[in-house]
């Protein structure tokens, strides 16, 4: 699909939501998120039920309006449609890129790991809209024993891949480090803990793109 990707790429992990006024902290957090510019935004729940997920996502879409901003769902290609989230995102152990696009058809986004030392054998055939490369640097939000690869990984990563495929860099980025990043090839930077473990992640998202651009 033809989908303008941001330099922010914010990933709201299930860790950041408390159990107590569920509902009302994520309809607060997502008005406060549209309003300070957000165009796209994964939501990702390991360890919830469907029952929970189904109910944050239903929150999340009413207050991120379709049409005006994309939601990305991790890993439940199942829940999208149920959902009316844009897309998933997939990693390894997951469905592949070839499932997701099957099950989801080309008008939604997909989503994929696309490699940390070097490229994932294959996946620039994959039929996939960007491509997560990572970790940058030590991440605590997404458990994970794969090295950290720096700002010269990501230069190298971009290099194999050449210009055309969307690269989404993860994994430990923080503002002081996000322009490097970006300036090393990566089209967009993922943000989990830097932004939801802020007390007003707005705010901070405002900090953000007035520093990116």
């Amino acid at each position: 699909m033809n989908l303008s990707f941001p330099k922010i790429y914010p990933i709201l992990d299930g860790s950041f939501i408390p159990a107590n006024a569920r509902a009302e902290f994520l309809r607060g957090l997502g008005e406060a998120l549209a309003d300070a510019g957000v165009t796209l935004l994964e939501y990702r729940n390991k360890t919830g039920s469907d029952a929970e997920l189904l109910a944050d996502g239903a929150v999340l879409r009413a207050a991120l309006p379709s049409g005006k901003i994309k939601l990305i769902l991790d890993d439940r290609i199942d829940l999208v449609e149920e959902l009316g989230f844009d897309g998933v995102h997939v990693d390894a152990g997951d469905a592949t890129p070839a499932e997701a696009r099957q099950l989801l058809g080309s008008e939604r986004i997909v989503g994929t790991f696309g490699g940390s030392a070097s490229l994932v054998a294959g996946i620039l055939a994959e039929p996939a809209d960007y491509l997560a490369v990572g970790p940058v640097c030590r991440t605590t939000t997404k458990k994970t024993a794969t090295p950290p690869i720096g700002i010269e990984g990501i230069r190298r990563l971009r290099e194999e891949a050449g210009a055309g495929p969307v690269l989404v860099a993860a994994g430990g980025v923080t503002l002081a480090t996000a322009a490097l990043v970006l300036q090393a090839g990566a089209d967009s930077v993922a943000v989990s803990e830097a932004l939801f473990g802020h007390p007003n992640p707005a705010a901070e998202f405002r900090k953000w793109v007035a520093e990116l651009g």
